[in-house]
């Protein structure tokens, strides 16, 4: 996955993507060293080269099968957490928005009286009717459109329509408000605290939501994304930091980078990839390669930075082919690039996932080239694995999540990172993700391909950008029809004399062209925001 068109031009097939994305091969990118076990349960790498062929020469040390928390009593709280919801750019402050987190059914909402975003249960405490199917009414309440009960921002409720004016004021009563969740926007995201507790009311004043600098400063682009996954948080997260797929996984949709004087044992050219571990513990690890660090922020980011901003004496590859050279309008020591991915646990085998690629240059693209234009890229990128992780994660449920290590043959520093990842969930959270009982831990079935990569679904109702140009899209297309329909019908009409031989035939000409386009325009609307399959036995 993707390193999802870690785009910086607005281009659909992506050539030689730039050193912040995990598309990018640098020329001497290295693989993780395997992870060893030493006394004191730290974490270390190892010291032996790799052969020649990039693979080491004893397979990649397995992940210890410790019992969760036992690092000196440590025990990662999957409740005592921020969780994004979603960008605030794809929240639509007039209505409320159903969302899933943690097996959590939540209401996102803007309370105009106290002008902030809320995050209530997706229940009314009447008849439990969804929320979010309600409305914001005129006073800037919260409406269930059930029985017209309304929410204030606290969760108390304020009227109850039924109660009479002159009898006992019920709406007053505890059982009549929603539990409400502590939340907060933090780099223009919508952050909760999956607890209703008193206590936790005023948590953002002990603990703040993680904090990532480009999204702070005003220098960076901030273009956000967001997509529902059809596979669970482990899948998502191990799969982005895990960049020796991209050449096979992706091929045609970009290309990477080749070392010189290097022998290719195959059309794709993978190869070896070095990286290693320099932190290890409760709150996750930090991974350095060459071309910069990456970070797991748990539960939720994985975050790739660079600190070299280009490569010495060749340019900074970009996802259009091009390079970014020492004459670029910018100079080289002031370019940074970030990549980061924020994957949220929706229910087993559900995920969410926000991405922004912040960079300080060529920052004015993003002012003019609406942001749409990139996610048909991007979703293309997140399509082309989407189905092989959906059946991954399905055959790592039948071996059980404790014999990953068993069942997976990872002898290669490629997979360090994954192997990483998995140490730190058997280690510290539980060696996966706590639903406190509220699924069985069976997958949900596996629907026909079509539905389970369906575009619309997953992100096009879910995005300002690409639903306003959806609509607008058909709308064109419905009007290229009509001009077809009303240039034929001109000239059906048209006396004989009134019309010239040549407006004739413009007009029947202008028919067709319209006719075609409606075509074709129909044809770039389904494909990239309804459904485009990726054959990767004909790529």
């Amino acid at each position: 996955m993707e390193a999802l068109v870690a785009s910086s031009l607005p281009s659909v097939r992506i050539r030689e993507p730039h050193p912040g994305s995990l598309f990018f091969r640098p020329r001497s990118v290295n693989l993780l060293p395997p992870l060893r076990r030493t006394a004191g349960s730290k974490l270390r790498a190892a010291v032996s080269s790799p052969a020649s062929s990039g693979v080491s020469a004893e397979p990649a040390a397995p992940v210890e099968t410790d019992a969760p928390g036992d690092a000196a009593g440590e025990k990662f709280d999957w409740y005592s957490q921020w969780y994004p919801v979603m960008p605030v750019c794809d929240l639509d402050k007039r209505r409320p928005h159903a969302k899933k987190v943690m097996g959590l059914d939540v209401v996102v909402w803007w309370d105009r009286n106290e002008e902030a975003w809320k995050v209530f249960d997706d229940t009314c405490p009447h008849r439990l009717a969804p929320l979010s199917e309600g409305r914001i009414d005129q006073w800037g309440r919260l409406q269930c459109v059930y029985h017209g009960w309304c929410f204030g921002g606290s969760g108390d409720c304020k009227f109850i329509p039924q109660a009479p004016p002159d009898g006992p004021p019920v709406h007053t009563f505890k059982k009549a408000c929603v539990a409400a969740y502590p939340s907060t926007v933090q780099h223009d995201i919508v952050w909760f605290w999956p607890n209703s507790d008193p206590q936790y009311k005023d948590i953002i004043m002990k603990k703040k939501p993680p904090y990532i600098p480009e999204l702070d400063d005003p220098s960076y682009s901030k273009l956000m994304g967001n997509r529902e996954i059809a596979y669970g948080y482990e899948v998502l997260i191990e799969n982005l930091m895990d960049p020796a797929h991209v050449p096979y996984a992706h091929y045609g949709i970009m290309r990477t980078q080749q070392p010189k004087n290097r022998v290719k044992a195959d059309r794709e050219g993978g190869r070896p990839v070095e990286m290693s571990i320099k932190k290890f513990d409760i709150d996750g690890f930090l991974a350095k390669q060459e071309w910069g660090s990456s970070k797991f922020m748990p539960p939720c980011i994985f975050y790739a930075y660079s600190e070299r901003p280009s490569d010495p004496g060749n340019g900074t590859a970009m996802s259009d082919g091009s390079k970014m050279t020492q004459e670029s309008s910018a100079p080289a020591a002031t370019r940074r690039m970030a990549l980061i991915f924020i994957c949220i646990p929706v229910s087993p085998g559900n995920s969410r996932l926000i991405w922004t690629f912040p960079r300080n240059f060529g920052v004015w693209i993003d002012q003019v080239v609406p942001r749409w234009i990139f996610h048909v890229g991007q979703n293309l990128i997140l399509d082309s694995d989407l189905y092989l992780l959906h059946v991954e994660e399905r055959k790592i449920m039948e071996v059980g999540i404790s014999n990953w290590q068993k069942a997976c043959f990872v002898p290669t520093k490629s997979d360090a990172l994954v192997v990483g990842f998995r140490k730190w969930l058997n280690k510290y959270a539980g060696g996966q993700v706590d639903w406190r009982g509220k699924f069985s831990g069976a997958l949900p079935a596996t629907p026909p391909r079509e539905q389970l990569m369906d575009r619309y679904w997953s992100h096009v109702v879910n995005c300002h950008s690409c639903n306003v140009a959806y609509k607008g899209l058909n709308a064109l297309e419905v009007a290229l029809q009509v001009l077809s329909v009303a240039s034929l019908g001109v000239v059906a009409v048209a006396k004989q004399n009134v019309l010239s031989a040549i407006a004739r035939t413009t007009l029947v000409v202008m028919a067709v062209a319209f006719f075609g386009a409606s075509k074709w325009l129909a044809h770039f609307i389904y494909k990239n925001f309804r459904y485009h399959d990726y054959d990767h036995a004909f790529r």
